[in-house]
């Protein structure tokens, strides 16, 4: 028996098939509850971390960087606006959060801050980073250990 109602899902959304099968099961939840989906995008901390390793980092001016910073939130964009669109087809309102930092870290942050009232997190087991651990991204991985409310992860 659920003790606690579902009334807030935050779904990390990177443009990855991992996290659309992941807002797809927050829908699916949200129906069943009648909760409200709350889409995250965290850019990274270090644009450049974006881009390439840092090995291969070259120099690049303010200008570029400011250029990758916009093109960066407008990816962003685009993956919370589709995702608002696909929730609100089944009838779910979705809200958007863009935020800057490390990712992990900046998504259990949300989660765990009491004012946002997150009530689930639904995140897909890996995303967009090019690191691989054994069984779970190492973003889920975080969360899944890190989070004070339940976490679904959706492979």
């Amino acid at each position: 028996m659920i003790k606690n109602k579902v009334r807030n899902i935050l779904v990390p959304l990177d443009g990855s098939q991992n996290s659309v099968r992941g807002l797809d099961t927050a829908i699916y939840i949200a129906r069943q509850c009648h909760a409200i989906i709350i889409g995250i995008n965290v850019m990274p901390m270090s644009v450049f971390t974006a881009i390439q390793p840092a090995d291969f980092m070259p120099a690049y001016s303010a200008l570029e960087s400011f250029n990758v910073i916009k093109q960066l939130k407008k990816n962003a964009k685009h993956f919370l606006d589709s995702a608002k669109l696909k929730a609100a087809r089944q009838g779910i309102l979705f809200k958007t959060k863009i935020i800057q930092g490390q990712t992990g870290q900046n998504i259990v942050c949300v989660a765990n801050n009491r004012k946002n009232k997150i009530d689930l997190i639904v995140i897909g087991s890996r995303g967009r980073s090019s690191s691989k651990e054994l069984f779970l991204g190492s973003t889920s991985n975080y969360v899944l250990h890190r989070a004070n409310v339940p976490v679904v992860v959706v492979k």
